[in-house]
């Protein structure tokens, strides 16, 4: 499996690809904007998922235009971030159409089904924030951060979950890479031992 980072969209987010080389198949994960250099880097992949860690406009400002190029493209969002988005702040619905849902546990598989992706439900930042794990890959949106985690003051936003998902993904074993929704990549061990966020919640007794 190849993957691609981007940083698309007036607030840099990162954007992944992530391809079955064999198969030329992708998914796109968090288009937050930019879509024709989502398109550029797909390099004639078929798109077959486009999959979003959460519903905040800066990951979702190019899903209408990609469904355009890739009609064949399922796209997937948490439920929570579906129905209880603000519209005021987070223009979701207008982006947003048709979707289909996945929550705890769900599982995505392309490419002859050699890229599995399992979905883990992390709220927080918002109610229906999730983390994508593929391997030893975590794609964590806005929750996890190298060194931080994401704001819980928007709309469906919520220490005490936060602090719970957090705990969660720091429990993970193993040394798994992070891959966040802004800014640079990390590493869990590293995100242990230094982000002060996931040292408080893995401090904290559930």
């Amino acid at each position: 499996m190849n993957v691609k980072l981007l940083q698309v969209g007036p607030l840099g987010t990162n954007c992944y690809i992530l391809e079955d080389e064999a198969a030329r198949q992708a998914a796109v994960i968090d288009p937050g904007g930019d879509a024709p250099e989502i398109i550029k880097a797909l390099e004639g992949a078929e798109l077959r998922y486009i999959l979003l860690t959460h519903g905040h406009y800066d990951h979702v400002g190019a899903v209408a235009e990609l469904e355009r190029a890739f009609p064949q493209a399922a796209v997937y969002i948490h439920e929570k971030d579906l129905e209880n988005v603000d519209p005021s702040l987070f223009p979701l619905r207008t982006q947003v159409k048709g979707a289909n849902l996945y929550g705890e546990g769900d599982r995505i598989s392309f490419g002859e089904d050699r890229v599995r992706i399992e979905v883990l439900h992390t709220p927080g930042h918002s109610e229906g924030s999730v983390t994508l794990r593929c391997g030893d890959l975590l794609f964590c949106g806005d929750t996890l951060f190298a060194g931080s985690c994401g704001r819980t003051d928007f709309p469906g936003g919520s220490v005490p979950k936060m602090l719970a998902s957090l705990r969660r993904l720091g429990g993970l074993e193993g040394d798994l890479q992070v891959l966040p929704g802004h800014m640079e990549p990390s590493t869990l061990e590293a995100e242990r031992q230094h982000n002060p966020y996931l040292r408080q919640a893995m401090r904290e007794t559930p």
